[in-house]
């Protein structure tokens, strides 16, 4: 079957569509089309020499050489991206071309006023990037590996904190916070070749909000959630680990707390198969916890108990397809990379627990790519 022809225009860096159709980071917006299922793309001179040498799958036009054309065709707008989308695709013979739902509103603007035809894709300009292709769980291991280093590092300086009467945490004679045990965590992330932002490191009640970052004092006997989620500083796939740690004695709140959602992550785990709907292991673990006598209710702050989705597809994007919750409409199956992160979350406890590993789906069944140990004291 015939591909449609495709235009993007953004950076590489932050795109990741862009990211996959070129295979490099350009910094700068670059015009990328697909035109007969060959791959188009238009760039300045200073990124002419690079882009040469790293994307030869794709036809390389000087965006100089286009302005020279449109100069001598008399065009008077000598910095209009529009005009040179319309150059080339009436080179091919082209007037309807798609575009994703992030395309530059100002620029479609403008194209439909040169008679371009734009329409836009629903589900996805690249839908295949949901299967993940052996170099690809490559890429999104070598990541996940980067994020246990730096947790690694992490609860090493936890470890090592002294621990006062009042139970505050002491590390290097100075008291230890979520700032500087993150600072730790990023830092190590870094020289293993990865970037960090906004890793999570938040104790005691600060873990009951799943996406609180944290900061301020640490303190012993209580839970610190660690959720840290590094990019490849090399092939922009991401990594994604959660654990929760005690140091100290954990309460029996927490105590059993951790178990459940352990043995909910294991539930999940054993209804991922191949043909599986996504909301089915969402409800799975659901179950587990309401055997349990987890209940999950709105209170006056918010949602207590397990309120958010099970997991989430890992690739390019942090979160991407499939989605792994109550309203998803997606099915399981080979070569999806999702991760599975349940948690619970009660004030009344003390803190939250949360724990998260990435799986792909190989011949029908899970296969758990996180290695990094899941011990609740430290």
């Amino acid at each position: 079957m015939k591909r449609e022809n495709l235009l993007i225009v953004a950076d590489s860096v932050r795109d990741a569509n862009m990211l996959y159709a070129i295979r490099m980071f350009v910094p700068d917006p670059l015009i990328y089309l697909r035109l007969d299922g060959r791959c188009h793309m238009v760039v300045n001179e200073l990124e002419l020499g690079r882009v040469r040498k790293q994307a030869p799958h794709c036809r390389i036009i000087s965006l100089t050489q286009c302005w020279n054309k449109l100069e001598a065709a008399g065009s008077r707008r000598k910095t209009d991206p529009a005009q040179v989308i319309r150059l080339l695709l009436r080179e091919k013979k082209i007037r309807r071309i798609i575009v994703p739902e992030t395309f530059p509103i100002g620029l479609a603007r403008r194209l439909r006023e040169l008679k371009v035809k734009l329409k836009v894709s629903r589900n996805g300009i690249f839908p295949q990037r949901v299967f993940k292709s052996p170099e690809e769980v490559k890429k999104i291991s070598a990541a996940l590996l980067m994020a246990e280093v730096g947790l690694a590092e992490g609860i090493q300086a936890l470890k090592q904190c002294r621990i006062t009467r009042d139970r505050r945490l002491i590390y290097r004679n100075a008291p230890f916070t979520s700032e500087r045990l993150r600072a730790i965590i990023d830092t190590a992330i870094v020289q293993a070749g990865g970037q960090v932002s906004h890793t999570i490191v938040a104790g005691g009640i600060q873990s009951c909000d799943p996406h609180e970052v944290g900061q301020g004092p640490l303190r012993a006997n209580e839970p610190i959630v660690f959720d840290v989620f590094p990019r490849s500083q090399k092939t922009g796939y991401y990594g994604d680990i959660t654990r929760t740690v005690v140091r100290g004695r954990a309460t029996e709140a927490i105590r059993k707390a951790y178990q459940t959602v352990q043995q909910a992550q294991e539930a999940g785990l054993r209804a991922m198969k191949t043909g599986t709907p996504c909301r089915q292991v969402h409800e799975c673990v659901q179950e587990h916890f309401r055997k349990n006598g987890y209940k999950t209710a709105r209170t006056k702050g918010g949602f207590q108990g397990f309120f958010h989705g099970t997991g989430h597809g890992l690739g390019l994007e942090l979160h991407e397809a499939p989605n792994i919750g109550p309203r998803s409409r997606e099915t399981l199956l080979n070569r999806m990379t999702v991760t599975v992160e349940p948690g619970l979350y009660y004030p009344e406890m003390g803190g939250g627990v949360r724990l998260e590993d990435v799986v792909v789906i190989q011949n029908g069944r899970p296969k758990n790519l996180t290695k990094f140990e899941k011990v609740l004291e430290v």
